[in-house]
């Protein structure tokens, strides 16, 4: 996968692999010492329904779905789901 500033992510719409349109990226985690990234941080689409979502949820509601599950990034963030 090419190199993509953080800053052009911000606010890109994020898909799932089947096509469920997700939400909107928040931010990401990540361990400062190492500098590996953790968790997409998404905040989910109010259409969203959560019996769909298999994604840990934080305190405020918002999907943690791991980089791992990471497969595009183009116009959307594509999630393995």
């Amino acid at each position: 996968m090419a190199n993509i500033l953080a800053e052009n992510l911000s606010g890109k719409a994020v898909m799932g692999s089947d096509g469920t349109e997700l939400g909107d990226l928040y931010n990401i985690t990540m361990d400062l010492k190492s500098g590996q990234l953790h968790h997409l941080l998404v905040s989910p689409h109010e259409q969203l329904n959560p019996e769909r979502v298999t994604f840990d949820v934080d305190e405020a509601g918002r999907l943690r779905v791991p980089v791992t599950n990471v497969q595009a990034v183009k116009d959307y963030i594509v999630v393995g789901r």
